[in-house]
C-alpha cells in the first residue's frame, strides 16, 4: 500500500488555442468572489457604490505590482538590477505574497484619501475578509502547479510532485509535505473566523480589530510552516530563518499591535442601512 500520493495535475486547464492555467483562474475567480463579498458588505453598510470599482483597481494593482516588485527586491535583486527588463515580464513567474501585501496596503491607504475620506482601517477590515479566501485559492493554484512545496516526510498525505524539475533533482522518489495544501486550509480557516467576526459578532465596531487578526492568521502560519518548505533562492540556505520567515515577522507583530489597540478602544456606534448609498453626500452612506 502507498504512503505516498502521486501528485500529477496539469497545471492547464485548457492548452489550445489559447493556454489557461489553474493558477491564473484561481487568482481572476479569487477576484471576482471577494468583489461579490466586498459587495454585500458594502451594501450591508450603504456606502458607496461607486467606491467598490475603485477599491478593486487599487487592490489588483497594489496585489499585482507589489507582489512583482516584492519577488524583484526580496528574492532575486541580483538578476533583475542586472536584467531590468526582465521586471515586467511577470508571466515568467515570480510573485512574492509579502510584496502584495505591501502593494495592497499603500493601495489601501491611496484609495481612502483619496476616495472614501475614511480612516484606512475601515476600508482594511473590511477588505481583508475575501483577501483571506483569495489567499486559499491562489495556494491551490501553487498546487496544481506543482511548486512550494515542503521538504521530505514520511506522513501518508507525502506527495511526490511528479512534474516538478526541482523535485526530479532533489526529491526523487521521496515524498515531501504539501505545505500548499497546509497553508490554504489555514487560510480557509481564517475566512471562516473573519466572516464570523464581522456578520455575527460585528466585531467591525473595533476599528482595526479583523485587520490585525487577518494579519497574525495569514503570516504567523506562515512563518512556521516555512520551517518545512523549500527554500525559494539559493542565498536562503545558510540562512537561521529564510527570507518568507524575516519578512513575516512585521507583519505579526504589526497585527497583535493592531489587536491591542482595537481591544483598548471603546466601540464605535455603527448603524446598517442594508442598502446601497445613492450618492456620497453622508445621507444614505451610513456615516460615522
Amino acid at each position: 500500500m502507498l504512503s505516498y500520493i502521486i501528485w500529477n495535475a496539469n497545471p492547464e486547464i485548457i492548452s489550445h488555442p489559447l493556454s489557461i492555467r489553474w493558477y491564473g483562474m484561481m487568482f481572476a475567480i479569487g477576484f471576482l468572489i471577494g468583489y461579490e463579498i466586498e459587495s454585500r458588505i458594502y451594501k450591508h453598510e450603504g456606502a458607496s457604490e461607486r467606491w467598490l470599482g475603485i477599491l478593486l483597481l487599487w487592490t489588483m494593482a497594489g496585489t499585482i505590482i507589489g507582489a512583482r516588485l516584492g519577488h524583484v527586491f526580496f528574492y532575486e535583486w541580483d538578476y533583475y538590477s542586472a536584467n531590468p527588463g526582465e521586471i515586467i515580464k511577470v508571466w515568467n513567474g515570480g510573485l512574492a505574497s509579502h510584496g502584495g501585501t505591501i502593494g495592497v496596503i499603500l493601495g489601501v491607504l491611496f484609495y481612502s484619501l483619496f476616495t472614501t475620506k475614511r480612516s484606512p482601517l475601515w476600508a482594511f477590515d473590511r477588505l481583508v475578509i475575501p483577501i483571506a479566501l483569495v489567499g486559499a485559492m491562489i495556494r491551490f493554484g501553487n498546487l496544481m502547479n506543482s511548486e512550494i512545496y515542503g521538504g521530505p516526510t514520511d506522513l501518508p498525505w507525502g506527495m511526490w510532485f511528479v512534474r516538478s524539475r526541482e523535485w526530479h533533482t532533489l526529491y526523487e522518489g521521496i515524498a515531501c509535505h504539501p505545505t500548499q495544501i497546509y497553508e490554504s486550509l489555514c487560510y480557509l480557516a481564517l475566512f471562516g473566523l473573519l466572516m464570523w467576526m464581522y456578520w455575527k459578532k460585528n466585531m467591525e465596531d473595533r476599528p482595526g480589530l479583523i485587520f490585525g487578526v487577518f494579519l497574525v492568521g495569514i503570516f504567523l502560519p506562515r512563518f512556521f510552516i516555512e520551517f518545512i518548505k523549500n527554500d525559494q533562492v539559493a542565498f536562503e540556505a545558510d540562512m537561521v530563518l529564510n527570507m518568507g520567515q524575516l519578512l513575516s515577522i512585521p507583519f505579526v507583530l504589526l497585527g497583535i499591535g493592531l489587536i491591542i489597540y482595537a481591544m483598548s478602544r471603546p466601540k464605535q456606534k455603527l448603524s446598517f442601512p442594508n442598502r446601497f448609498a445613492d450618492d456620497d453626500s453622508g445621507k444614505k452612506t451610513g456615516k460615522r
